[in-house]
This record gives structure tokens, sequence and C-alpha cells, in this order.
């Protein structure tokens, strides 16, 4: 009797134990189990951290005085805009990463590209969390390529669409009536008219950006697809860029001894008259600048035949982030509709939803939408679409460029 009372005892300790660790265990990872209308509970009056770029103040104010308040309203989630580099946020998650800290300040950022990769190889972000999202579900393709590879990485669910972007050539028909369709065109103009054309220095993202776009005008983007990250065979594959991109040199503004630091350093050179095209990978900037009197009413965007590069910009989430469930419901939030749609009017940004998901009166809302002058339609914009590099390619085709272009 003694024995079975022992065993008794025994067999109910263990149960305990068992139980006990199962409730931890619900406790310790809760997120990953409660519905989406739970999470919405538990942010209730929560704040929620927002780090990213914050040197577009129309975005910003579209931030501070639309979204902001929309979470306020609808969720009681107060966002709190945080403006930093995106190499002090990822050293700032490292460090909350090395505290292991589950207080984490960071939330909700933007970034992508290697950023992205970076910080997912280093275990920097939480998820995966896009299938939490019932506005990602809804009204996203799930199977779309742009929304599960960033740059050619894997996204598993790391991050949620932002807004697309896509690369576009900007010139004042008054100035030139030349409207280069591709790197030859461009290159005779630029013999032509010594002085009138150049683009950042790499490793700007735009002047970046530029550059891969004219290696696609000698070399298929499907080569690179697959491509190792082995620099000297990357040099050789891409060499008759890099031999155009020398010969063009001769004839940049400076004459290629100096090139402009960055993407607003070239668009001051082309509003003061010293060059006649600007390059941007805000494909609708043109419709705001001309608004607002930056650009004259002869200011028209352009692309190349072949296409110009294009990429989708996300949000995700820290890893140490305390506020995990505000940030999922915030970043729903953003994928919705209405969202998607103010930013399209307010900002003029490409929205990420599916239009083919909408129903009839939210289309005919988006088809309505004026963006402005001197604009590429959005169907004829994404009809020449062209995906970007894998990650591990931008970093070596930069090192390439400062050694064999700029280093000449």
């Amino acid at each position: 009797m003694k024995n079975f009372l022992k065993l008794l005892s025994l067999a109910f300790i263990i149960s305990l134990i068992v139980n006990t660790t199962s409730v931890f265990a619900d406790e310790g990872a809760p997120l990953n189990k409660l519905p989406f209308e739970e999470m919405v509970e538990q942010a209730s009056g929560n704040e929620v951290n927002f780090y990213g770029w914050g040197g577009d103040e129309k975005l910003n104010q579209w931030l501070d005085e639309v979204y902001g308040p929309s979470l306020k309203e609808k969720y009681d989630i107060t966002l709190n805009r945080i403006p930093m580099d995106i190499d002090q946020i990822l050293s700032q998650l490292i460090s909350e990463k090395q505290a292991k800290s589950s207080e984490g300040e960071i939330d909700m950022i933007w970034l992508n590209g290697e950023n992205f990769k970076s910080a997912r190889e280093n275990d920097l972000l939480y998820g995966p969390f896009t299938e939490k999202l019932p506005n990602y579900q809804e009204f996203l393709d799930v199977e779309d390529l742009e929304n599960n590879q960033d740059f050619g990485y894997p996204i598993d669910g790391f991050e949620a669409p932002y807004s697309k972007s896509q690369l576009v050539l900007i010139k004042d028909a008054a100035v030139t009536e030349a409207t280069p369709n591709d790197a030859e065109s461009l290159l005779a103009y630029a013999k032509e008219n010594p002085g009138s054309f150049t683009y950042p220095a790499l490793p700007d993202f735009t002047g970046s950006a530029f550059v891969r776009n004219i290696i696609y005008e000698f070399v298929d983007y499907q080569e690179f697809q697959q491509m190792e990250a082995d620099k000297e065979k990357l040099k050789e594959v891409i060499q008759p860029a890099l031999d155009y991109l020398n010969e063009l040199a001769p004839y940049l503004w400076s004459e290629g001894l100096t090139y402009p630091s960055d993407g607003p350093a070239l668009n001051n050179l082309f509003m003061d008259g010293e060059v006649a095209f600007h390059i941007t990978y805000n494909a609708y900037e043109i419709a705001r600048a001309i608004e607002q009197g930056m650009y004259p009413s002869t200011a028209q965007s352009f692309i190349f035949e072949k296409g110009t590069i294009g990429n989708t910009n996300f949000i995700a989430i820290g890893k140490n982030s305390a506020h995990k469930a505000a940030a999922i419901v915030a970043i729903n939030e953003m994928l919705s509709p209405e969202m998607q749609l103010s930013k399209y009017e307010y900002l003029g940004l490409i929205p990420v939803i599916d239009n083919n998901k909408l129903n009839d009166q939210l289309k005919a809302d988006f088809a309505e939408v004026e963006i402005g002058e001197g604009i590429i339609p959005q169907d004829q914009l994404l009809s020449k679409r062209l995906p970007e590099m894998p990650a591990q390619l931008v970093p070596l085709i930069e090192e390439i460029w400062l050694e064999e272009v700029a280093g000449k």
C-alpha cells in the first residue's frame, strides 16, 4: 500500500511538472498561438516604435498625420516614429540581442536588401509573422516572388511589404528633346553633350541601382539569380558593362573625376541645370516636385526599353521587441487597402496589394487616383519592371565599380 501511495504521489508530481512546463511553454511563445483578434486585444493601449530612414518629410508627415492617428483610433496603439540610419538600427539590434533583453526598443523596422539579409543571418528579427496578418493573406499575392524574396534572399515570413519602388530617369523636355532609352543612346547623348549626365557614386543606393541597370543592358538578369558570391567570376561576367561605364566616364559631369555623393546631390545638380537628367528610385516623385515648383511642368520621367530595376521595401520586427503584438497589428494596418490607397494618393508610392483581390469599389478608388504630371502610367511602368540582383552580389558590384571605374 505504501509503495502504491509513493507511486501515486510520484505520478502526481510528474503530472504537475509536465502541466506547469506546458503552461510556461505557452506563455513563452504566446504569439505563435494567439489568433489575430487576441493580438488586437493584447496590443490595445501599447506604444510601437517604428525605426527607419527619416529623410522623406512628406512620408514622415503621412506617418504622423494619417497612419499614426488611424492606429490610435482603431486599435489604441500609439506610433512613435524614430528616424535612424539603418546601420545604427542594426547596431542597436545587435546590442539588444547581446543584452538578451525582452524589452527591446526597436519594434518595427523599415529595411530591405542587403540589410535584411544581414539582419536575418545574425538572428536579429522576429518571425515568421506574415501568416498572422489577415490583410497580407487577403489582399496580397502570397505567391509573388517579390513577396517571397528580398534581393534574391528568402523572406520566410520575416518581413512584410511596405511599398514598391522602381528606377526611372527624369529630364526637362524644355532643355533636351533627347530621351535615351538604352545604354548606347545614353552614351551617344553624353558624347554629344559632355557634362550633361552623371550618376551618384557607389555605394549610394540610387547610384548602385543605376549601375546594376546598366549591367542588365549587357547581361540577362537571369544569369545572376543563382550566381554565387564569387568576385572574380562576377567581374568577368559584368566586364562589358564595366567597359561601357569607363567609356562613358570622360563625358560625365566633372569629366567623371568626381560623382555626386548621393541621390539628393544629383537632384540638386538637376534642379540647378548643371545636368540634364536625374535618376530616382521613387517613380512618382516627379509629380510632387512639379506640384511644389521644384521642377518645371516640362519635366518628364522615362525608362529604358529593356526595363528598369524595381524592388519592394519591407517592414520587419525586432527579435527583442517589447511590443510584438502591437507591431503585428500595426503592420497589418499598413497592408490594408485604405492605408495603401492613402499612401498612393498622398505620396505616389506604388501599392503592394494585388489589384485583382480588390472589390469593384476599391478598384475604382485606386483607378481614380491622379498622381500628377510627368509620370509613367503604372501599368506601363510595371510592365518594364526588372528583378533585383541577389543581395550577396550587390556589395561585390559596388567594390568592383570603385576599383575598376571610379579608381581609374
